[in-house]
């Protein structure tokens, strides 16, 4: 064989067949198209989760009520009369009528029970026997006073004339100053035998317990039979009280106002109050009082709220919901034009702004803000009634942004 032929044979022996250069085209094309996809499935991946909507908390702008009656503040508390007694005796004695029931009126002085008097009753009877004794010892005193006297004028008379003498007329004065002081002495013993005889009728009054106004009676705390006393005694087997009676004409409300709101709240401030029993039944009242003090522990002040007018629905101890009402502004005073959360407004660049969701955005929008009602914010102008505010986390929000109301 030539050199030449030698050199071709080589060169086709070196050469890849056919058959093996196609199939490493189709495996490399094969990896392309995967790494390709995998890119697209990750961009995808990635453009879904830049673009997905944010959920934040929203709350619905609503429309300010008028100008009178409106809202500054809430509070709730209780039912409670100015005029409640728990009637007890004066004495200790064992109940031998019982005379009131629940919910029975009784009016100012009524009997309400009657306590075991048979020892009263004696002791009434010998104080009469000591009033008559001393009243019949007084005559006696007196006459001898008139002789004592009859006798010492005789005796000076005498003495005058010369008829009697020193000795005589010292001993007729002190038989007159004795039986005076005799007379003195039953007089001051018939007034403390009256005393003693008003002490026993009292303590007869006494076995008598009464209403001490009109009112109604809201428990019965003793029996007939049970032992009653002023203070608790016996292990817990004597009672203190007879009945308890509240004054319906005192009702009034009484709620816990935080000090720091405190200073929207004066006297004759007139409040709508409904009770948890009638939630619908919006009551007139007017503020009656503030306590001038406040409990450190939970930071609030007493505040008491009088009904305009009395209905038999309203009984003690009743849970109520109270709101303040503001004072009608004055005329040319701008007019609010929706009310929203107080978290809904917050400052960005250093002006007061809110975030409004409208077709699934975000669109930052400059408010005016007006008076505070409670935990509401007046908005004069920048949102309408019906819109859809951001309440929190609106550091991290931008303009425009997509996002979507927090389930």
């Amino acid at each position: 064989m030539k050199p030449d032929e030698k050199s071709e044979a080589g060169l086709e022996r070196l050469q890849i067949p056919e058959e093996r250069r196609g199939g490493r085209r189709r495996g490399g094309r094969l990896w392309a198209v995967l790494l390709g996809a995998a890119g697209l499935l990750f961009l995808a991946v990635l453009l879904r989760w830049a673009l997905r909507p944010v959920e934040v908390p929203v709350a619905k702008v609503l429309e300010p009520s008028g100008p009178e009656g409106q809202a500054i503040l809430q509070a709730s508390g209780y039912v409670t009369p100015r005029r409640r007694a728990t009637v007890a005796a004066k004495i200790t004695g064992r109940v031998a009528e019982m005379l009131v029931e629940e919910g029975m009126r009784v009016e100012a002085g009524q009997v309400l029970a009657r306590l075991d008097d048979a020892e009263a009753k004696r002791r009434l009877a010998a104080a009469e026997a000591e009033v008559r004794l001393a009243r019949a010892r007084l005559p006696e005193a007196r006459a001898s006073l008139a002789l004592a006297d009859a006798q010492f004028q005789r005796v000076s008379a005498l003495h005058r004339r010369g008829f009697a003498s020193d000795d005589d007329r010292d001993r007729a004065r002190t038989a007159y100053d004795a039986a005076r002081s005799q007379v003195a002495a039953a007089e001051e013993s018939l007034k403390a035998a009256e005393a003693a005889r008003e002490v026993a009728r009292q303590d007869l009054e006494n076995c008598t317990i009464r209403a001490p106004f009109t009112g109604i009676a809201v428990s019965k705390d003793a029996q007939v039979g049970e032992m009653v006393s002023p203070v608790s005694a016996g292990g817990g087997f004597t009672r203190t009280g007879i009945a308890t009676v509240v004054d319906m004409d005192s009702l009034e409300v009484e709620v816990d106002v935080n000090e720091a709101f405190i200073a929207r709240i004066h006297p004759g401030q007139r409040v709508e109050a409904a009770l948890d029993a009638y939630p619908d039944w919006k009551i007139p009242a007017a503020v009656r009082t503030v306590i001038p003090t406040a409990d450190r522990q939970k930071a609030t002040v007493k505040v008491r709220i009088a009904f305009d007018r009395l209905d038999p629905r309203i009984l003690p101890d009743m849970g109520v919901k109270v709101a303040f009402l503001g004072e009608a502004p004055p005329p040319g005073a701008p007019r609010p034009a929706a009310l929203l959360p107080r978290e809904a407004v917050f400052t960005r660049e250093g002006k007061p702004s809110v975030f409004v969701l409208e077709g699934g955005r975000l669109r930052l929008k400059e408010v005016r803000p007006g008076e505070a009602r409670g935990v509401d914010l007046e908005v004069l102008s920048g949102c309408s009634p019906g819109d859809m505010v951001v309440t929190g986390g609106q550091e991290r929000l931008k303009d425009g942004a997509r996002a979507r109301p927090r389930k």
